[in-house]
């Protein structure tokens, strides 16, 4: 569950009959560095989900979604009021679209 982003990335390249090193090289960046992508031992950066959605044929707002809640987890994961600072911010986010 820790890391749906990477998982749903090899489900797609998987699915497209890609190789890492395929993918790796479409985004210009070494074969390595994609495995740990999607193993979650490195996070993918913002301007790869574009390209990773072009590629997999995928939809961008799917991915992109995936990727922010990762990188949320990430940074909440070891707080003892992560729900609540979370449900703070779901008011906020709410609210600011309400008045955009």
């Amino acid at each position: 569950m820790e890391n749906q982003f990477g998982e749903r990335l090899r489900q797609l390249r998987e699915a497209n009959h890609l190789l890492q090193r395929q993918v790796a090289s479409m985004l210009d960046m070494d074969t390595p560095m994609l495995s740990k992508i999607e193993r979650g031992d490195r996070k993918a950066k913002r301007e790869h989900i574009l390209k990773l959605a072009s590629i997999y044929k995928a939809d961008s707002k799917e991915l992109l979604t995936i990727w922010l809640a990762d990188q949320l987890f990430d940074l909440v994961k070891n707080e003892e009021v992560a729900i609540k600072a979370i449900q703070i911010t779901e008011k906020k986010l709410r609210s600011s679209t309400k008045r955009n």
